[in-house]
């Protein structure tokens, strides 16, 4: 029997869930067509050792300029920190989120520029900058990234079942890829101290132009915004993604995806049995990544969920990079510091400025 929590919010899930679904997946009229090729494409084991890359660090390059605000949870129109799967009294939500978003010195004011997401923010900004810092100014044209803006954005708290972050990020619907572009993006343009440093700042509207990357269920977010709306995300990195079954009990999409994201690649099988969509994505998974206590709770092995996914996004036929870590946990730092660069690298390989 569904609870009172359930029926609370079917309606609005389920006007969420479809608006998702009805999201046409062809190219966007008027933009640049994708051809990156199939470098770097592919499964790849890294490991056991690791080293800080080189284009991650402070190379002495020019320097882009930080920023950083709040947004209050309660003036949000999709994620008040009031939903009903909520369990505030066991779980906390913040009252604001902060939002930290990163101009490279490579931007040229008044341009629409490519943008990256992260989620858990600030996150790996760090590292990010300092690719920004290097890489767009690189001789290596095998290597250049566009100066894309970068924007850590602040979970709304907790973690797992029942809690803010979770409904945010393990959540089977379009809400966050909402959010993100009608709360978070239009906050970023408007802030008065980014517009009195950058007045002409402006973001692509080419869904090839926007990022999105996370990790454990940020991870599993990043794809969930561009599977659900690939009009308006498309390129997608995972660390240690949570492609398990962590969506709320009385979340409303249960009634469709009763496994949240272990359906991707499992269950209802999403990712191969659905029309293939405009989307190039990165996932990794470590050798010790979060596994199931019990052998037999299939549902919660991190492992065989990223190595399942990888398999259906090869069978379906995208643009894939999957990456296996030995030596390594959950979201681990030095994964992120060997491989990020050559990540961000892959994944915006193809892309043409408006």
């Amino acid at each position: 029997m569904l609870n009172t929590r359930f029926l609370q919010g079917t309606t609005r899930g389920f006007i969420s869930l479809l608006a998702g679904l009805l999201i046409p997946t062809g190219a966007t009229t008027g933009m640049a067509a994708e051809t990156p090729g199939a470098e770097g494409d592919g499964n790849h084991t890294i490991g056991p050792d690791y080293e800080l890359a080189m284009d991650l660090t402070d190379q002495g390059n020019p320097k882009g300029r930080t920023f950083e605000f709040s947004m209050r949870l309660a003036d949000s129109k999709i994620f008040r920190g009031d939903d009903p799967t909520l369990e505030p009294e066991k779980k906390e939500v913040r009252k604001a989120r902060r939002i930290h978003v990163y101009i490279p010195a490579a931007y040229d004011d008044g341009t629409k520029a490519p943008i990256l997401v992260i989620h858990d923010g600030p996150g790996q900004l760090t590292l990010v900058r300092h690719a920004l810092d290097n890489l767009t100014i690189t001789d290596n044209p095998e290597r250049r990234l566009p100066a894309f803006i970068a924007i850590a954005v602040e979970n709304g708290g907790n973690d797992g079942k029942n809690s803010q972050r979770g409904l945010e990020y393990d959540t089977m619907s379009d809400r966050l890829a909402r959010f993100i572009n009608e709360e978070v993006l239009p906050a970023v343009l408007n802030n008065p101290e980014i517009k009195a440093a950058y007045p002409g700042i402006a973001f692509t509207e080419d869904p090839w132009g926007r990022g999105v990357m996370g990790c454990s269920s940020g991870g599993a977010a990043a794809l969930t915004m561009g599977w659900f709306r690939p009009d308006l995300f498309r390129r997608l990195i995972t660390y240690s993604g949570t492609f398990v079954d962590q969506q709320d009990d009385d979340a409303p999409e249960e009634a469709i995806y009763p496994l949240g994201a272990w359906e991707y690649h499992s269950g209802l099988k999403l990712i191969e049995n659905s029309e293939k969509k405009p989307l190039r994505i990165f996932t990794h998974v470590s050798e010790n990544d979060n596994r199931a206590k019990d052998p037999e709770e299939t549902y919660h092995n991190w492992v065989m969920a990223n190595e399942r996914t990888a398999a259906a996004l090869k069978a379906r036929g995208y643009h894939y990079r999957f990456v296996f870590s030995r030596n390594t946990r959950h979201c681990d730092r030095r994964v992120f510091e060997h491989t990020l660069a050559d990540t961000l690298v892959w994944m915006w390989r193809g892309y043409r400025a408006e």
